[in-house]
C-alpha cells in the first residue's frame, strides 16, 4: 500500500508486472518495493498492469516539465526557470530583474530582493504553486552583511511555517547581483 500511495503521489505510471513476475527474486528490496508489493508481484500470474511502479526522476519528458512565464526575466543561460517533476517545482536562481527590461530595478540589495521575489512568485504561479507550499530556498548574497536586511524582506513573503534556508555570501553572482535565491515548491 505505501508503495501504490507514493507512486500515485508521484504520478508514476504503472508498468508491466509481468517483467516482476519473471524477476521477483531479485526486486525484492530493490527500488523502494515493499513487503506488500513483493506480495503482490508475486502473486502476479498473469501479464495485467501493476497499479504501482518504483522509478527515479528521470529524463522522461512525462515526468519532467519546463515551466516558462513571460512575467518573470527569462533565462540568461541553458536553464529552465523552473522544471515539475514528481509533485515537486524546482525553480532556479532568480535576480532581481525586471522581466520587461531585462535591468536590475536598482542597485540596492533591498530593492533587488523585493524584485527577485516577486519575480519568483511569478514562477511559482506559472508552476502552479504559492509562496505557501514553497519547501526550501537557497540564498545567495555577493555581502552576508545585507543579511538582516534580506530577512525583512524574505519574512514578508513566506508565511508560517517558513520554508527551510541556506544562506551563503559568493564571491559574484551573474551581472553583478546583489542576491540571487532558488527554491523548491510542493505541488
Amino acid at each position: 500500500m505505501a508503495s501504490f500511495c507514493a507512486a500515485r503521489t508521484f504520478h508514476i505510471p504503472p508498468i508491466n508486472g509481468g517483467v516482476f513476475c519473471r524477476r521477483a527474486s531479485w526486486a525484492a528490496g530493490i527500488g523502494g518495493a515493499t513487503v506488500a508489493g513483493v506480495s503482490l508481484l508475486r502473486s502476479c500470474s498473469s501479464k495485467r498492469t501493476l497499479p504501482f511502479a518504483c522509478r527515479s526522476i528521470s529524463n522522461d519528458s512525462r515526468i519532467k516539465e519546463a515551466v516558462q512565464t513571460e512575467k518573470a526575466p527569462a533565462a540568461l543561460g541553458p536553464y529552465s526557470q523552473a522544471i515539475k517533476a514528481n509533485n515537486l517545482l524546482f525553480v532556479s536562481g532568480v535576480l532581481g530583474l525586471v522581466p520587461e527590461t531585462g535591468k536590475f530595478i536598482s542597485d540596492n540589495v533591498e530593492d533587488q530582493t523585493e524584485q527577485v521575489l516577486k519575480n519568483m512568485g511569478e514562477i511559482l504561479k506559472s508552476g502552479g504553486a504559492g509562496y505557501s507550499s514553497v519547501v526550501k530556498t537557497t540564498i545567495l548574497l555577493a555581502d552576508l552583511k545585507d543579511f538582516k536586511k534580506v530577512n525583512e524582506i524574505y519574512a514578508k513573503y513566506f508565511p508560517s511555517p517558513a520554508p527551510a534556508r541556506s544562506t551563503y555570501q559568493v564571491a559574484a553572482l551573474p551581472m553583478d547581483a546583489k542576491i540571487e535565491i532558488e527554491c523548491i515548491a510542493a505541488l
